[in-house]
């Protein structure tokens, strides 16, 4: 980190980075330090990082944020830890109804990898694995690195949050942003992600970048910015990625909440009501990370994913996760008992007959916090026994009667607020839309 005796004043870098000038490494180092030692306000790192989402931040930039938000804590080092396995991992941008993760780290472990998987919390509109993880009673998302070491290594996989001393500039940075609308930034989003995954220690690394409606960018031009970026910086700091682009102009899946997505993600690693777009999204990302991670090829992978799901193996690898790491034993068989959900059910009926044409997935998520199942601010708590199922897709074709939805609410207030918000959140169309496929490109190192 750089001394802070260099004669730096943080208002001048917000100035010069308002107006547009490239900053150098050694203020970017300056700014870093200042979110990890708390020397620079709240709200001087809130308006350097609206700065910077108007202003932008060039290669080099982006490089020097993120080299330093990794040496502004910790950084693990599996390879004294004899895995006997690569150790890879996944990063969605965030969605509604993105509970992805739940399911690709006990498949992957199930197929040879190891999956130390550093997840988030909630971030604006979007449900976070964290939240969805602290629903399941006595599972612990920071566990101490004798426990975390002992669980990769026994089973393969664990998930778990940003420890303190991992990253932690970009912990800090994560909430700010979270309640500043900055979160769309390419440049600090490129510099979060891999700060964490580079400091988690990964040999590889697999993103999921969302485009849509219910996703941070909506534009495939976005999109494809966004995942450019991550690859090209994670592959020029030695972590080998490459990027997904999925749809989510709909919820992924057909849950949106805490609690329930975890049930859904027991179901869906059970076979049971499996939802085809959710199988499409989560079966290739598991191939692209075991592709990424040389642990199979594009023509094996796939069939290894798929034989993990249909033997039941990434089943027992998801509950050994939640019971070594302080979950209960029986939470695949006894879900109403851990997984309980709010009393008050309240359908949303299609107001008129129709083709189910748009969906916002953005207010679909707003309607989730607005229910309890997200935060406003940081300081928010989470009800996690709330949210949405039965959630039709694109397509659907509705009449008068037919349930677009399930609230799952705390009482009818919030239900009767959360119906509105979802009946202005879609579209009904006398013809189907046309099909979208969930899976939209792939972009490697050799891409750029």
């Amino acid at each position: 980190m750089v001394n802070k005796a260099v004669d730096f004043f943080p208002q001048e870098i917000i100035r010069r980075k308002r107006d547009g000038v490239a900053l150098s490494e050694a203020e970017i180092q300056f700014m870093v330090q200042g979110l990890t030692d708390n020397s620079i306000s709240e709200g001087q790192i809130a308006a350097f990082a609206m700065a910077v989402f108007f202003q932008g931040m060039n290669m080099e930039e982006r490089v020097a944020l993120t080299r330093g938000m990794v040496q502004s804590g910790h950084v693990m080092d599996w390879s004294t830890t004899d895995l006997g396995r690569p150790v890879v991992d996944k990063h969605s941008t965030g969605g509604v109804g993105d509970k992805v993760s739940l399911m690709l780290a006990p498949i992957v472990a199930a197929c040879g990898g190891a999956v130390p998987m550093i997840s988030g919390r909630g971030l604006g509109h979007t449900g976070g694995t964290l939240d969805k993880l602290d629903s399941v009673p006595g599972y612990n998302t920071a566990p101490d690195p004798n426990l975390l070491t002992k669980t990769v290594k026994n089973i393969g996989c664990a998930i778990i949050g940003q420890t303190d001393d991992l990253a932690p500039a970009d912990k800090r940075f994560y909430a700010i942003r979270d309640v500043t609308a900055t979160v769309e930034s390419i440049p600090l989003i490129t510099a979060s992600i891999l700060s964490k995954k580079l400091a988690a220690g990964q040999d590889a690394l697999v993103m999921d970048v969302k485009i849509g409606s219910g996703a941070f960018k909506e534009d495939f031009d976005d999109a494809m910015e966004l995942a450019h970026s991550i690859v090209a910086v994670a592959n020029g700091a030695g972590l080998r990625t490459s990027a997904l682009l999925t749809d989510m102009n709909e919820v992924l899946g057909r849950t949106a909440g805490n609690a329930i997505e975890v049930r859904e993600t027991v179901d869906f690693l059970m076979g049971k009501n499996v939802d085809q777009r959710l199988f499409d999204v989560v079966t290739a990302l598991a191939a692209e990370m075991l592709i990424i991670a040389e642990v199979a090829d594009e023509a094996t992978a796939p069939h290894a994913v798929k034989g993990a799901l249909g033997s039941g193996t990434a089943a027992e690898k998801f509950a050994q996760m939640i019971a070594a790491l302080g979950g209960p034993k029986d939470l695949m068989t006894n879900m109403d008992e851990h997984l309980p959900l709010a009393p008050i059910r309240r359908d949303v009926i299609a107001p008129k007959r129709g083709y189910l044409g748009v969906m916002n997935g953005r207010e679909i998520g707003v309607a989730v916090m607005d229910l309890g199942g997200g935060r406003h601010k940081t300081s928010d708590s989470i009800d996690y026994g709330v949210g949405l199922t039965n959630i039709a897709g694109l397509g659907a074709k509705l009449g008068p009667r037919s349930s677009i939805a399930t609230i799952i609410a705390r009482n009818e207030a919030d239900a009767e607020r959360a119906e509105k918000r979802i009946l202005n959140a879609i579209t009904l169309t006398e013809e189907p839309p046309a099909a979208s496929a969930a899976v939209r490109t792939r972009l490697t190192k050799e891409d750029l």
